[in-house]
């Protein structure tokens, strides 16, 4: 009887001793982990990864050319104008659009036989040149019927709503072009248009 129960101690000490080592050992590895903090996703971190521009747009991206000349087509020819040493002007569209402005899309062509500037059709005022070096920013429409001009649509740092980083041509090549313009009446429906270096041409507007 006294070997059996003093088996039975040992065996109830030894499954004691080790559910101690197996809670020892799992605590162990609970806290080991290499000396790193997890990231548990503290506002802080959350916030850090948000965009500045609420609009989800950075700044380059507002410098970029808009959309506004895209799904014109290019086989539509309301006016074709020629310019300096082999250039020519294709206008493509003239659209009256809902928030008040009209935009002007077409395809500058370089048929000469050299590299062109696209610093030539930035136009003379001092503002906008120092924003839009190369760029189309130097066209107007004319209203002849309300006697008013219309210069380029520019933003409150005086970047244009046109095309802009045109910094050359080569000899063969073409370039689309858009250039946007504060809507005269409704009851205007043509318009004068003038680009630096090229010919005056006379545009009816759609929409």
């Amino acid at each position: 009887m006294s070997i059996r129960c003093s088996t039975k101690s040992r065996r109830a000490v030894v499954a004691v001793s080790v559910a101690a080592a197996l809670a020892l050992a799992v605590t162990g590895c609970g806290k080991d982990d290499g000396g790193k903090t997890k990231d548990t996703g503290s506002p802080s971190s959350v916030n850090s990864s948000a965009p500045s521009d609420p609009s989800g747009e950075d700044e380059g991206a507002k410098q970029e050319d808009t959309a506004a000349g895209d799904n014109v087509d290019p086989n539509v020819k309301l006016a074709q104008v020629n310019g300096r040493d082999g250039l020519v002007l294709v206008v493509n569209e003239v659209k009256r659009d809902n928030g008040g402005f009209v935009t002007v899309s077409g395809v500058i062509k370089n048929d000469g036989n050299r590299i062109q500037s696209g610093s030539q059709w930035s136009g003379s005022e001092s503002v906008i040149l120092a924003k839009n070096p190369n760029s189309v920013a130097g066209a107007t429409l004319v209203d002849k019927v309300g006697k008013k001009r219309y210069y380029i649509l520019r933003d409150t740092d005086g970047r244009c709503l046109c095309t802009t980083g045109l910094t050359a041509i080569p000899a063969g090549k073409s370039v689309s072009v858009f250039m946007q313009f504060p809507a005269p009446p409704q009851t205007t429906t043509e318009v004068d248009f003038t680009l630096p270096t090229f010919a005056t041409a006379s545009l009816k507007i759609s929409g």
